[in-house]
């Protein structure tokens, strides 16, 4: 089989999770993870190195760093479906003691997860810490990230994106999902934040597009690229054009879903929309 095909069938079954995690205790965020599917599957599924033997230092492997924790059930999914823990955990999504908490966490020890994100706007500040050891460690391992748009309205971002070029910070890579929405409407409603990549730019990065935001082929490309770009100096800054809620059709084309279950029907709905591909938990 192709390996888009895979990776095609990989993010379909990770829409059925997401959409049964979320439903099951009518809670989550089913839109950005949805719209976030394709791009955390192609990274760990082809692209980035690392083992599943999980250890926090990550030493001479890439690292992910997912800064907009909300969106953890894409992030669990991927996670489970390639080898950090069963697949059968993500039913105890948002549980009481469960691992899988509404937003990432470290002290319950899961695999694959190494900062807290719940508070946005983080993300950044701990991913170029770690880029930076790693360059300190002899380490040519890549360090990837992932970033709201409507995060990036958080103060902190911009202070270490400006340290980031300041530094020559230049094995990271980090890509803001932008989809045009947040909780509480667009982003161009709640804070106009102008051109994120003309900003990008005017701190110092090396930025590249990727218009087709949920197209596999697209996204390897625009990771492929952007890896072509890193050790040059400069850090690394892809901007993904997502849809929220992709491959639901009552989702997308809508904020709604940002932080909102499905009900009964509704999930019989989306469900029917993606059939499994690896099997159900």
């Amino acid at each position: 089989m192709p390996t888009t095909q895979k990776l095609q069938d990989f993010t379909q079954q990770v829409r059925r999770d997401i959409l049964r995690m979320v439903h099951a205790v009518n809670s989550g965020h089913p839109g950005g993870s949805l719209g976030c599917a394709e791009f955390i599957t192609c990274l760990y599924q082809e692209v980035m190195e690392y083992s599943t033997d999980f250890t926090m230092d990550g030493k001479k492997e890439d690292l992910f760093f997912l800064s907009n924790g909300h969106i953890s059930p894409v992030f669990y999914s991927v996670l489970a479906h390639s080898g950090f823990f069963p697949v059968s955990e993500l039913a105890t999504f948002r549980l009481l003691d469960s691992r899988l908490q509404g937003h990432p966490t470290t002290h319950e020890g899961l695999p694959g997860v190494r900062i807290a994100s719940g508070s946005l706007g983080q993300g950044m500040s701990v991913a170029l810490g770690a880029a930076q050891a790693k360059k300190l460690n002899g380490d040519s391992k890549l360090v990837y990230t992932l970033h709201g748009d409507g995060e990036l309205q958080e103060g902190q971002n911009w202070e270490a994106i400006m340290y980031a070029s300041g530094k020559k910070v230049d094995n990271i890579i980090a890509t803001i999902d932008l989809n045009g929405k947040q909780i509480d409407g667009s982003t161009d409603e709640v804070l106009p934040m102008g051109s994120i990549k003309a900003k990008f730019e005017a701190f110092g990065w090396d930025v590249l597009e990727v218009k087709k935001g949920n197209d596999i082929e697209a996204i390897l490309a625009g990771l492929a690229k952007a890896k072509s770009l890193t050790g040059k100096g400069k850090p690394v800054c892809i901007l993904l054009y997502t849809e929220m809620g992709n491959g639901v059709d009552f989702m997308m084309h809508t904020h709604a879903w940002h932080g909102k279950a499905p009900s009964d029907e509704q999930l019989e709905d989306a469900l029917a929309q993606n059939p499994a591909t690896l099997g159900d938990y």
